[in-house]
Parts: structure tokens; C-alpha cells; sequence
């Protein structure tokens, strides 16, 4: 079933890839066998996050048309909201790319969060391989906008962008959001707004080399995605971020987290809430301590 789908993803047959990004997603039987046979392919991948209302699918639509211009082919996963009923996408992203949907060069595909704390879907990293094996130049993953704990998509992406609003507020008050940390290129949507200069300004500042984890100044492109302003900047900016990705140690970093993401991923896969729901009603409510209990799942020493 598997092997017959890779020869014709690799010679671009659309369908073979929705088909084999279904089967990983629902982890049929021997998915992860075929896996380990897949060979090596480099791609572009570029993360995009940020808080909800950013406007990132607005964003994503207008890299789509940069990279046509350029052409250059291009797959978007974008990663939905789940519908509480049948934990489906909500397809809310398809919606704003609409001029998209029938391009020869441009593949868009909405997977569910699931749940995810990480803005991605489960098995986004074993997905995002599958697309790479398809004639793509760029691949760009859209998470959910779920806020501070959306820092996932650095295990994955070559390049990560951030994309704030002027009402963010001021760059300082945000250092408690992981998405500082972990962003490669920032991008002040919404620039006609009011405040957006001063906000790009104090960022810039913040972002100087020394701050958090950043050995060089990351670079802040102010953008309106509805009228294209800014656009040209921040190709530039993917485009020098794609030629820092080439070194051999940044290869080996992203390498290592993406081996970290997917261990925690298939140590975790046969654990879920209603299994520790299920766990905890078993133990008497005045006797349960929290720790004794999970013990049984992470052995704990003592120090």
C-alpha cells in the first residue's frame, strides 16, 4: 500500500500525497516502517506562528503569490483549530487562500491540532517528511495562533516566523512568551496601524545580540499582507535565513530537536487523558497523591 504511493509522490501526483498524508495521520499499519525507508530530500520548510488574529493565513496567502512569481512550487500545511464533535479541522485557513486551491504549483492541506498545547498536529513532523518527498521548493507550516506555548514549530521549520500586531504591546512586557525565543524573523503585520513604528522599534531593540537565546540582531519587517507592503523585505530576510541553514552545525541542531520532538511524541502516543482519568478513579480519593501516581509513568529518584 505504502510503497506503491512514493514513486508517484516524488513525480508530483497530487493525490498519492493527500493519500499517504492520511494514512501517516491516522497511523495506519506499517506507516512507520515506510518511514525508515524514505530517502533523503532537502527542502525549504518556513514555520509561521503567532498569537491568534496576527493575521498569519492572511500572511501565508501573500508568501504564496511571492513564491509563484518566483516560481517557485509550494505546499501549505496549515494547522486548524479541532471541532469539538469530530476533532476534524475547522478548514478556517482554506478559507482566507482560496485563489490557491486549483493552482498547479501551490498544495494547501489542513490538518487538526488535535489538542496539541504546540500549535501543530500530532504527527506534524512525519507529515512535513512525506510533503518533502513531493516536487516542492518551499514548504510552509502555519500553526494554530495558540499564544506562549506555541513553540513547537521550532523543531520543525528552517526558518521560524513570528508575526505580532502593533497591539501586542510593548516588546518587554512579552518576555514571558516562549515565541520570543524561539523566532528567526519578526514580522510586524498591520503596519498602517497606529504604534506600529514605535512597536517595530522597540523590538528591534530587544532583539539585539545577547538577548535571550540570539547570537545576531533578528531581523523585524514591518508587512501589510492585504496590500503586499513589506513583502519584497521579508523574501529577502527567508532567503538569507535559507542560506544560514546550509551550515553543517545548524543542520545538526535542527536535526537533534527534531529526534528530541518525536521521541516525546512515540513515548507519549499510548498514553492519553481518559486513560489517566480512567487510572486516577481507581485510587481512593483521601489516599491519592500526585506524585506517587505518576511515579508509575516517570520513575522518579531521589536527589
Amino acid at each position: 500500500m505504502f510503497d506503491s504511493l512514493l514513486p508517484r509522490i516524488i513525480a508530483g501526483d497530487m493525490q498519492a500525497l493527500a493519500r499517504a498524508i492520511s494514512l501517516v495521520e491516522h497511523n495506519a499499519p506499517g506507516y512507520f516502517d515506510w518511514l525508515k525507508k524514505l530517502p533523503h530530500k532537502t527542502k525549504n520548510i518556513i514555520g509561521i506562528t503567532g498569537p491568534p488574529g496576527s493575521g498569519k493565513s492572511t500572511l501565508v496567502d501573500a508568501l504564496i503569490g511571492q513564491f509563484i512569481q518566483a516560481k517557485k512550487k509550494t505546499a501549505v500545511l496549515c494547522i486548524d483549530p479541532s471541532s469539538p464533535f469530530h476533532q476534524g479541522a475547522l478548514l478556517g485557513d482554506r478559507v482566507r487562500m482560496k485563489n490557491w486551491y486549483t493552482h498547479p504549483d501551490v498544495y494547501i492541506r489542513s490538518l487538526a491540532s488535535k489538542g496539541s498545547l504546540g500549535g501543530l498536529h500530532p504527527a506534524m513532523l512525519e507529515i512535513t517528511d512525506v510533503v518533502k518527498l513531493a516536487p516542492f521548493d518551499n514548504i510552509i507550516i502555519e500553526t494554530v495562533g495558540v499564544g506562549q506555548n506555541e513553540v513547537e514549530i521550532a523543531a520543525l521549520a528552517d526558518t521560524t516566523i513570528v508575526v505580532l500586531v502593533p497591539e501586542s504591546g510593548d516588546a518587554m512586557q512579552a518576555l514571558k512568551s516562549g515565541l520570543l525565543e524561539i523566532a528567526q524573523i519578526f514580522v510586524v503585520n498591520k503596519c498602517d496601524r497606529p504604534g506600529a513604528d514605535e512597536f517595530a522599534k522597540n523590538l528591534r531593540v530587544s532583539m539585539m545580540p545577547g538577548f535571550l537565546r540570539h547570537h545576531a540582531p533578528v531581523p523585524v519587517i514591518q508587512t501589510n499582507a492585504l496590500s503586499l507592503e513589506g513583502l519584497p523585505a521579508l523574501m529577502q530576510a527567508i532567503r538569507d535565513r535559507e542560506e544560514k541553514t546550509g551550515t553543517h552545525s545548524f543542520k545538526t541542531k535542527l536535526l537533534a530537536r527534531k529526534a528530541w520532538y518525536l521521541i516525546q511524541q512515540y513515548r507519549m502516543q499510548d498514553l492519553t487523558l481518559d486513560i489517566l482519568e480512567k487510572e486516577i478513579n481507581q485510587v481512593p480519593a483521601d489516599t491519592f497523591n500526585l506524585y506517587r501516581f505518576i511515579e508509575s509513568y516517570i520513575p522518579l529518584e531521589k536527589k
